[in-house]
């Protein structure tokens, strides 16, 4: 299983020189079983727009790729109408989301919504590709027998979630947009125990936090205690704040290696293997 990062920054895209080598692209993540030559999109900020296009150029064939969302603030929505695969009439495209807590009522308004002919110049039924709107519940198990995704709900205004996704090779947790409010999560830690790489949000610094609670984001630190606590074996800490330049980053991923040494802040085109 290899995890994709097309896009890791939280709340606006950003872009200047000093952004270069982490990217100012919102949240987007490509994960790719080999062994069966599939892949699954997790959230659809503006990195799916080079998803899309890396997706045609390598002539990729899947009946169906699914996204799976976290969320449906706009930082992880607002690439999805530059999709490309979205405009192939011949592509079937699952838009699904997970967990019991969820309040969704009508999963197509709201991408029909933010595609309204006063948003954008083509509506989604007109885009071209075959939309499916999935909701699925606690667990579930895909293409298969090969992966299961286990959902965890977040502190977050307006919900959000974190997904545990597993299969024969190793396991991936995906948090970003959760905070923890009264001390480390419970349901986060039990979420990433033992995982071979947990992913999670650490948008602010600690003193930024302290002046953003209620927010709905983490800092490093809260990132590394969920590691610790869940004994997980790598970190990338992602869904950076839209200020913190390449040296800014640079200084904070190596604050945070002090602390939990087998650990990363999230790039751009990084590819892992899990």
């Amino acid at each position: 299983m290899k995890v994709k990062f097309y896009g890791v920054r939280g709340s606006i895209p950003i872009c200047g020189r000093e952004f270069q080598r982490y990217g100012g692209n919102t949240t987007c993540l490509r994960i790719h079983r080999e062994d069966v030559n599939r892949i699954v999109i997790i959230d659809a900020g503006t990195g799916i727009r080079n998803l899309g296009k890396e997706i045609v150029n390598m002539g990729l064939k899947q009946n169906v790729i699914n996204i799976l969302f976290s969320h449906f603030h706009w930082d992880h929505l607002q690439g999805f109408p530059f999709f490309a695969p979205a405009y192939n009439k011949n592509q079937r495209i699952g838009i699904l989301v997970m967990g019991k807590e969820r309040k969704i009522t009508n999963l197509k308004e709201i991408f029909s919504l933010q595609m309204q002919k006063e948003y954008f110049p083509v509506e989604l039924d007109t885009m071209g590709a075959q939309f499916e709107f999935l909701t699925y519940g606690d667990k579930e198990t895909f293409y298969g027998a090969h992966v299961t995704v286990t959902p965890q709900f977040h502190m977050f205004p307006g919900g959000s979630y974190g997904f545990r996704i597993e299969d024969t090779t190793g396991s991936l947790v995906v948090c970003t947009d959760l905070e923890h409010i009264n001390g480390i999560d419970e349901n986060i830690i039990n979420l990433a125990k033992n995982a071979d790489l947990l992913i999670h949000d650490g948008q602010y610094t600690a003193d930024e936090y302290k002046k953003h609670r209620g927010w709905g984001h983490s800092c490093w630190e809260h990132a590394v205690e969920v590691a610790t606590l869940a004994k997980a074996k790598r970190l990338i800490v992602t869904h950076h704040h839209p200020d913190h330049n390449d040296n800014f980053l640079d200084f904070m991923e190596k604050e945070c290696q002090k602390v939990f040494s087998n650990s990363l802040f999230a790039k751009e085109g990084m590819e892992v293997t899990v």
